[in-house]
């Protein structure tokens, strides 16, 4: 334990922002593995500047070195786990997490990792009502569905090129604000964000609407809103790729063992799910109850 800890405190020196790309762009999704050697090999323990802190992530600073705040490597694996547990259970279940993450060196890593996973994802800027006015935002997923459609079969072909012309620009720009999202048809049943700071109108549109929030929290972040934390630097490539790309890759290995269950199992596991909520089962213990019970 004394040797990871002194690990953290060493800066490593095959980090930098000049090489952290190339080291990060060869890695294999079932080469990942939640641990404090990879979390170190990633870059993951390496916080902000001591002038950029954030108090309430005190607890989980380990030290400080040379004026940047070094995380607690241990408290991440630990909260990590719990946040890959919560991810298991929607995935499992066929529920739908939402990627996010809009800094510029966050923007490929969440498209990429969302795409694998097979979940929708936003990596542009925050569409403000995404959430909390779905309703309006699901209108207009579904006409730039039913114009890529059109375009598809040559419906359009019938406008001139003025107008095709138009009309693909307004496609583009469409994309560009909701494309990640085209797909999703209705609210997802949780929210990873790779930058909680830099997206908080998403965590605070998903607290109101009472979706969990599983997030990286960096040493300048507030953790509080955040339901599932992950202690981890949110600035390097590299360690933007391990975190995201665990989240995805458990997200794939839980829908792949959906599909490897032989169908009376998924049945009985189904209703060993339900069976909590069944308003029969409540009834009959109810019955129960009544005839064991004094007159």
């Amino acid at each position: 334990m004394e040797n990871s800890k002194q690990a953290q405190t060493e800066p490593q020196k095959e980090i930098t922002p000049q090489n952290s790309q190339a080291i990060a762009a060869g890695f294999k999704y079932e080469e990942l593995k939640l641990s404090i050697e990879q979390m170190l090999k990633f870059g993951v323990h390496f916080g902000h500047k001591k002038s950029r802190w954030n108090p309430k992530m005190k607890p989980y600073i380990f030290s400080e070195k040379g004026q940047i705040y070094i995380i607690d490597l241990e408290k991440t694996l630990v909260l990590f786990e719990k946040a890959l547990e919560f991810v298991r259970h929607v995935a499992t279940n066929g529920g739908k997490i939402i990627f996010v993450g809009t800094k510029p060196q966050a923007r490929h890593v969440i498209e990429e990792c969302a795409q694998y996973a097979g979940m929708p994802f936003v990596n542009n800027r925050w569409l403000g009502g995404t959430f909390t006015n779905y309703r309006e935002v699901k209108k207009r997923i579904k006409y730039l569905n039913d114009q890529e459609d059109k375009m598809e079969k040559g419906d359009l072909q019938k406008y001139t090129k003025y107008e095709r012309l138009r009309f693909k620009k307004e496609i583009d720009r469409m994309n560009e604000k909701m494309g990640g999202i085209k797909k999703m048809d209705s609210l997802p049943q949780a929210i990873f964000v790779a930058d909680s700071k830099e997206n908080d109108l998403a965590v605070k549109e998903a607290k109101k609407m009472r979706i969990p929030v599983i997030g990286i929290v960096d040493t300048n972040t507030d953790p509080d809103p955040i339901d599932y934390l992950i202690p981890a630097n949110d600035d390097a490539l590299s360690s933007l790729r391990f975190v995201v790309g665990l989240i995805a890759k458990t997200i794939k290995e839980s829908k792949n063992e959906i599909k490897t269950v032989p169908k009376t199992e998924k049945s009985v596991l189904k209703n060993k799910n339900n069976r909590k909520n069944d308003p029969l089962k409540k009834s009959d213990e109810m019955a129960g109850m009544g005839e064991n019970s004094p007159k």
